[in-house]
């Protein structure tokens, strides 16, 4: 059965958490709980299900940032999982970086390349 562990991150923003993670065709699901073994429940802002049926969720820590909940033993022996959890940082910052040159640069027109899906 899984247990599930909340870590922390550095991903502040909900919204540009939201894109990155449809960037990577993942559906996104706002609010609800993950369960866990024995009933455990955590309560989350964001989850996605993943195409194997882990889901993974965000939410909010004391600190602002939106820390990820998910099954601690399937993160860490699930190298493909471990690679999407990668891949959803570096879009995410990707997104992030976009904002900023588009609030920079108001006139212009930025887009990421399919590259950056991996």
């Amino acid at each position: 059965m899984s247990h599930l562990s909340i870590l922390p991150t550095v991903l502040r923003d909900e919204d540009v958490l939201v894109q990155a993670l449809e960037d990577l065709e993942l559906t996104v699901l706002r609010g609800g709980d993950l369960r866990g073994f024995a009933d455990q429940r955590e309560p989350v802002n964001l989850r996605v299900q993943l195409p194997e049926g882990t889901w993974l969720g965000w939410r909010r820590d004391a600190g602002g940032q939106l820390a990820l909940v998910g099954d601690l033993q399937q993160l860490g022996r699930s190298r493909s999982l471990q690679q999407l959890i990668g891949a959803i940082t570096r879009r995410y910052a990707a997104r992030l970086a976009l904002r900023a040159v588009a609030q920079e640069l108001p006139g212009a027109t930025v887009e990421l390349a399919h590259s950056l899906n991996s």
